[in-house]
């Protein structure tokens, strides 16, 4: 079961990578289409969120996959907010909200805990 859960893992994880660094091209061989407009910054939102359940199922603590996303797509939309292409009225809410959340997790993440492997 954990070389299952471990392969599926890394599958995820190369998965989120071909989205983030060429969604147009991740979008083709998987679905048949090319991404274009709005859907680049989704397919890239998506690979973020794909690398980070791999963390999370890997055998390791779902925290520490939480937290990669957390840090990662807020990283993500604050670049997409200061370039101004992509910036809808919920954009910035969106980015203090995920700012929030993972200082809130690293902090959990930081903090010692038996129960910090659950």
């Amino acid at each position: 079961m954990k070389q299952l859960l471990t392969l599926a893992a890394v599958i995820e994880a190369v998965t989120g990578l071909a989205l983030i660094v060429a969604p147009s091209l991740a979008g083709r061989l998987l679905l048949g289409a090319q991404g274009t407009g709005v859907a680049i910054p989704v397919a890239r939102v998506l690979g973020i969120a794909l690398i980070a359940l791999g963390i999370a199922c890997w055998p390791g603590p779902a925290l520490l996959g939480m937290l990669a996303y957390g840090a990662l797509v807020t990283a993500y939309l604050l670049y997409l907010g200061i370039r101004g292409e992509w910036a809808g009225p919920l954009l910035w809410p969106a980015v203090v909200l995920h700012a929030a959340l993972t200082l809130l997790l690293a902090r959990a993440w930081c903090k010692p805990s038996k129960n910090r492997a659950t």
